[in-house]
């Protein structure tokens, strides 16, 4: 049976079941031979594809078309639950998208069984926060059923407004919160790491948080395998909790931290990682050469000058020339094939990914998909254009 998109559909076909059952049943007991349609429509409708309209009152995912339903892993050793490929504010959320569009590019990711939505403070000056708040609030979304991230480090232009001192935490998570319209959040990260401040005094402020219940885990971004050691340490000394995640850069380009630094980490203190852009700011859709940048992309905004003399230069461009070949063999886009190549690692709890189109949501959940196509003669054949695998760790 297809999946049912609508919960009016579910309701009507309930409605008249009930009556059915009513009517030419009024004593059976789903026993009898007569009642095996009605048997099969109900294991139907709570198939893994349409069990959400059943656990919520609204939507909850795993129904968008065409796309296989979505895989959850644990963060790191935690027993939270993310979607293998998430949604994040940066860039897109107050600088390119309104509330308007984020209830609906939030809705596509919704119906594609994404629970993992990610944000900072320093999106869009806060206006990331307060869209994406916004945008939950109207679709009328159960708090329980979504993981909510935001990252504290650059809140402003004061002193005391930047940076991870216990004053900056405790107050920038309490303007964050504000800003999303929630009392918690579930994932608190440090943005960077502040050379200013204690990694001890860092620590102890992020246990300060969770035990007021203003988020559930913390974690890092960014942070170097010796910070991220140092802080465990500390937590481990005094008797507190140490990060249980770090946000780094993963891509087929950027891969030291993931595959080498961090190596030690995920065994000994169960890190879980929530990779950000895994198409390397778009690089790896194909779609950017040096001489054409389209219009209303990442590259074509002002403030990300910096951003687009980094990453289109010759020799990027070429291996990616090079990735959609292998791309073309496997009939798949690029970004799904690049998507999907990080999820395959298996210290990434969850892919970040971005879009400014409800369609590009549909086309990035497709990734799913190509893990499996994924094999080690095509992983090879990647690694053969990129050239980019880090030294082992020592």
């Amino acid at each position: 049976m297809d999946c049912i998109h609508r919960r009016s559909d579910i309701n009507e076909v309930l409605l008249g079941l009930s009556a059915h059952v009513s009517s030419e049943f009024p004593t059976c007991h789903l026993h009898h031979r007569s009642c095996e349609p009605i048997i099969r429509l109900f294991l139907s409708l709570q198939s893994s594809h349409c069990r959400p309209f059943f656990e919520s009152d609204n939507l909850a995912g795993g129904c968008l078309s065409g796309v296989a339903a979505m895989e959850y892993r644990n963060l790191g050793r935690t027993g939270l639950r993310v979607s293998t490929l998430s949604y994040g504010a940066w860039v897109t959320f107050g600088n390119q998208l309104d509330v308007k569009d984020a209830v609906g590019i939030l809705s596509r990711c919704r119906e594609a069984g994404v629970n993992f939505f990610d944000n900072a403070e320093v999106y869009a000056d806060g206006k990331a926060e307060e869209i994406m708040g916004a945008a939950i609030k109207q679709a009328g979304w159960k708090r329980s059923d979504l993981v909510i991230s935001t990252k504290i480090f650059w809140g402003g232009s004061g002193p005391n407004d930047k940076g991870l001192s216990r004053k900056h935490i405790i107050e920038g998570t309490k303007a964050s919160l504000k800003r999303l319209d929630m009392d918690y959040v579930d994932l608190l990260y440090c943005h960077r790491p502040d050379p200013n401040t204690p990694i001890e005094e860092t620590v102890r402020a992020m246990n300060w948080v969770i035990d007021h219940g203003y988020a559930f885990y913390w974690g890092t971004s960014e942070w170097s395998g010796q910070q991220i050691t140092e802080a465990w340490e500390i937590a481990n000394r005094l008797d507190m909790v140490g990060p249980a995640m770090e946000q780094p850069e993963y891509n087929m380009f950027s891969r030291n931290k993931v595959e080498s630094e961090y190596a030690p980490l995920y065994e000994k203190y169960g890190l879980g990682l929530t990779t950000w852009s895994p198409l390397a700011s778009g690089v790896l859709t194909g779609k950017y050469s040096i001489d054409n940048i389209p219009e209303g992309s990442r590259m074509a905004l002002a403030n990300y000058k910096g951003l687009k003399e980094k990453s289109l230069v010759e020799a990027t461009l070429k291996k990616v020339e090079g990735l959609k070949a292998i791309a073309k063999e496997l009939d798949v886009p690029l970004a799904q094939m690049a998507l999907a190549w990080v999820a395959k690692n298996p210290h990434v709890s969850s892919v970040i990914t971005g879009a400014t189109k409800e369609h590009q949501v549909v086309e990035n959940m497709k990734a799913l998909e190509v893990i499996p196509k994924l094999t080690p003669e095509v992983m090879e054949k990647i690694e053969q254009v990129v050239q980019s695998r880090p030294v082992a760790h020592k």
